[in-house]
């Protein structure tokens, strides 16, 4: 079988762009079952704006949601880049895998955490933290999906960094 040529920031800017569009829909959907389409990227793209410091000179949702897009999509190629350069070293190195394992599970009960203490103390007290817990795991698993579809190996590599043997 051909080797395929992998290319670090290709791959990730793909898995970021899939999983950044899962979350959206994801959002719109919720948003939309509540009768508030883009309530959620509006609320963070306002967030998003005081959070930088920027003039209120035009605040409109229009604004707040093509500005949170914007910075979603790029967070989410960027988070992408590093989980396909993580899964390109494995190669290497497998026991960054576990490595990585465990940043991801801390960063993700983390990132739930901070979620549940802003949807009660912000105005995103109408994005419930299982709303978002619910997007990042379909994202999350679109994600490593990509890269395991692009990867075959990658069982291998996780055996080994988990069992410390041999793939």
């Amino acid at each position: 079988m051909p080797v395929r040529e992998h290319n670090t920031i290709r791959e990730g800017i793909y898995a970021g762009v899939l999983s950044a569009t899962v979350i959206a829909v994801w959002l719109l959907i919720v948003d939309t079952i509540e009768q508030h389409p883009f309530f959620t990227p509006d609320v963070l793209g306002a967030g998003l704006l005081r959070f930088l410091g920027a003039p209120r000179m035009s605040d409109t949702m229009a604004l707040h949601v093509t500005i949170y897009t914007i910075f979603h999509y790029v967070a989410f190629a960027i988070i992408g880049i590093i989980v396909a350069w993580i899964v390109h070293q494995a190669r290497r190195t497998p026991a960054i895998l576990a490595g990585f394992l465990v940043t991801f599970v801390i960063v993700e009960g983390g990132f739930y955490g901070l979620a549940a203490l802003l949807s009660v103390t912000t105005a995103l007290g109408g994005i419930a933290w299982y709303q978002i817990m619910v997007a990042n795991l379909l994202a999350s698993i679109v994600m490593f999906t990509f890269m395991w579809m692009r990867h075959p190996d990658l069982k291998g590599h996780f055996t080994e960094a988990l069992d410390g043997t041999d793939a």
